[in-house]
């Protein structure tokens, strides 16, 4: 049911469903794909139970929830009635103008995200066999190696038909077709038919294509007399992406041309002869260069100074993941694997989240904050598997040093890796479950593993240390500042004591009930009950003692904990958010304790207004539903600031 309520809270501040083009989840977040952001309340989002925070980038509205996102999403299909893994039929042809580098980034975690959960496990599982074969707890010719390695190994080899799922989904093709085109690229008789493995039974080539050249290819067999070059695409990545792409285009064609009656198996009848053939003699070929040519770009990089992109890798992946970025080197890594047999590059920020989680230590064994305790000890051990958004928004970024720190030690950390040569054999689990990753099929425990777990316990000291020592504020040493978000719902809390108490009035203006409002979050009073108030002068004060709960960053809102018990929002205007702080002075800060009428902000009424946007402001007990009564002791008329405004029984 927490979830169900969150998931209808999110639903209905990004837009609600027909606000929505698509929807997915990765490890942490919520991927949307909105018609227009503009509509979404990212300021309420932000600071809404169960949300971590807020991203916009890669063309995404990524809403990061924590290791609860899968049941999330969940529920939010259902209350939205959504369907089709998450995506809403457009009811018009307008798509929203991305950058090539948005398009990119969207065009990857689409295809890409929903493998990666299936993808670790699977890789986790052979990672494990080849560390039981290391210590010596299995041989390879045991009967449970066998299973075991087959069921590890299963998804990545037969990755063609896995991503031909995926990307028929993103390029809204038949999703079964895609998998056929997969499945054909690595069909048992196709896959004996390559080069290298023709070659070890003494088969002769009927003749050799770019002899000499860097592209150099004997051809063993033909297609209607047009010579193919065989590749090996089990666990290929880029032909089958293209091959589905293509199909995009074939596919459209055929529903068009041929009569309604019968295109249900003739559209996939003449695709499926055009396609595959097609994706044989040229795109198979032909984007099977392009990826050594990356593999090759991407080991070349490496070679050149594995320390110092080590460094810059390691340093800056923790930004990358803020903004969604890394999707960019995930199926770089991934294509490695698969063309190189192992990876550098991805490899390099193995002890990045190592980093981050020293920091969080540092800053749980600190603080006397309670629920910044319970946060952060959260947080540490979701980021010991390799799970660090929680730890980014709820703790290490707010405080700005000790993400600092973290990504120091990452540096270090991706310095050492670089050092040591490692390198990964595998795509398998993150954080602890990362290290069977680096194990060398041949030579098993090496310097790859030993590296991997130095690097790591280096980067975790190093930031433990600079944050214990350097990066803990003194508001952090005592029970005063709230974390910045909650990572994950928790149903069963206590509901917190509140005492009967009367609000005053934060301003001066004129009274107006919540129902008047435009915006229906505050009219229908999801948020909490309460009044609003339309300001004569641009000063905004406290209206009980208490603290200072929330300071929003672009000041347009600010909450108070009363210490009654009472929790007060007061938000300046209606979409205010937009104007991203300019008209808006805070003289106060999150944490900092206040007396009735201390002034907490200050505003520009001519300038809100000249931008286009209302100046009502609704004053409202979020907390609501712990009080018998929230009720308004002026409903009309005037009010100046320090009236009697509410009375919370």
């Amino acid at each position: 049911m927490a979830y169900e309520q969150l998931a209808t809270d999110i639903l209905a501040n990004v837009g609600g469903p027909e606000n929505i083009r698509s929807v997915v989840h990765c490890t942490t977040r919520l991927r949307f794909k909105l018609k227009d952001e503009k509509k979404a309340h990212t300021d309420i989002l932000k600071n809404m139970d169960g949300v971590v925070t807020v991203v916009q980038s890669g063309g995404q509205y990524q809403v990061v929830i924590g290791n609860q996102v899968a049941d999330v999403y969940d529920a939010l299909l259902k209350i939205g009635n959504i369907a089709g893994e998450g995506i809403v039929p457009d009811d018009d042809d307008q798509q929203p103008k991305m950058s090539l580098l948005d398009k990119f980034i969207d065009l990857i975690s689409g295809i890409f995200a929903p493998t990666l959960g299936v993808l670790a496990a699977t890789g986790m599982i052979k990672g494990l066999v080849a560390l039981f074969v290391a210590v010596g707890w299995l041989t390879t010719k045991s009967g449970t190696y066998q299973i075991l390695f087959a069921l590890g190994d299963s998804f990545f080899y037969f990755f063609p038909i896995m991503l031909g799922y995926s990307a028929s989904k993103k390029f809204k093709v038949n999703p079964f077709l895609g998998m056929v085109i997969g499945a054909s690229l690595i069909y048992p008789s196709i896959v004996g038919l390559v080069p290298s493995a023709l070659a070890q039974t003494g088969a002769k080539p009927l003749y050799t294509l770019f002899a000499g050249t860097l592209f150099e290819s004997p051809i063993y067999t033909t297609f209607l007399g047009i010579p193919v070059i065989m590749m090996s695409y089990a666990s290929s990545v880029i032909p089958i992406v293209v091959a589905v792409w293509f199909t995009s285009k074939v596919e459209p064609f055929f529903k068009r041309v041929l009569p309604e009656v019968i295109r249900t198996f003739l559209v996939p009848f003449c695709t499926a002869l055009v396609v595959v053939p097609v994706t044989f003699l040229v795109i198979g070929p032909l984007s099977t260069w392009l990826g050594d040519l990356l593999g090759a770009g991407s080991n070349a990089l490496y070679q050149f100074s594995p320390v110092v992109t080590g460094a810059v890798l390691g340093g800056l992946w923790q930004v990358l993941v803020i903004f969604g970025l890394h999707w960019g080197i995930v199926p770089l890594a991934i294509l490695n694997i698969s063309t190189l047999g192992y990876d550098t590059i991805l490899t390099l920020v193995f002890a990045a989240s190592f980093a981050q989680i020293g920091s969080v230590l540092a800053i749980t064994l600190r603080t006397k904050n309670k629920k910044l305790k319970g946060l952060g000890w959260s947080s540490f051990i979701s980021g010991i598997f390799g799970v660090t958004e929680p730890a980014i928004y709820g703790i290490t970024l707010p405080r700005k040093k000790p993400f600092i720190f973290s990504c120091i030690g990452g540096a270090v950390g991706g310095l050492l890796l670089g050092l040591f040569g490692t390198r990964g054999y595998l795509v398998g689990g993150l954080g602890v479950f990362g290290i069977p990753n680096f194990i060398n099929p041949k030579t098993c425990l090496d310097m790859t593993v030993y590296g991997a777990l130095i690097a790591a316990t280096v980067a975790f000291v190093i930031a433990l240390l600079l944050t214990l020592f350097f990066g803990i504020s003194k508001e952090d040493q005592v029970a005063t500042v709230e974390p910045a978000a909650p990572m994950t719902p928790t149903p069963a809390e206590t509901p917190a004591k509140v005492t009967p108490e009367i609000i005053t009035s934060p301003l001066s203006g004129t009274l107006a009930p919540l129902s008047e409002l435009k915006d229906p979050v505050f009219s229908s009073a999801v948020m909490g009950k309460g009044v609003a108030i339309i300001p004569s002068d641009g000063q905004l004060f406290a209206p009980v003692a208490g603290t200072v709960s929330l300071v929003f960053p672009t000041g347009h809102a600010i909450g108070i904990n009363s210490e009654h018990g009472a929790e007060i929002l007061m938000h300046v205007g209606m979409d205010t958010v937009q104007l991203e702080g300019k008209p808006f002075t805070v003289h106060v800060k999150q944490g900092q304790a206040v007396l009735p009428g201390d002034l907490l902000l200050t505003f520009d009424i001519e300038a809100i207004q000249a931008a286009g946007y209302e100046i009502a402001t609704p004053v409202i007990i979020t907390n609501s539903n712990l009080y018998d009564s929230v009720a308004p002791l002026i409903s009309t008329g005037t009010v100046s600031t320090g009236d009697q405004l509410l009375t919370l029984k």
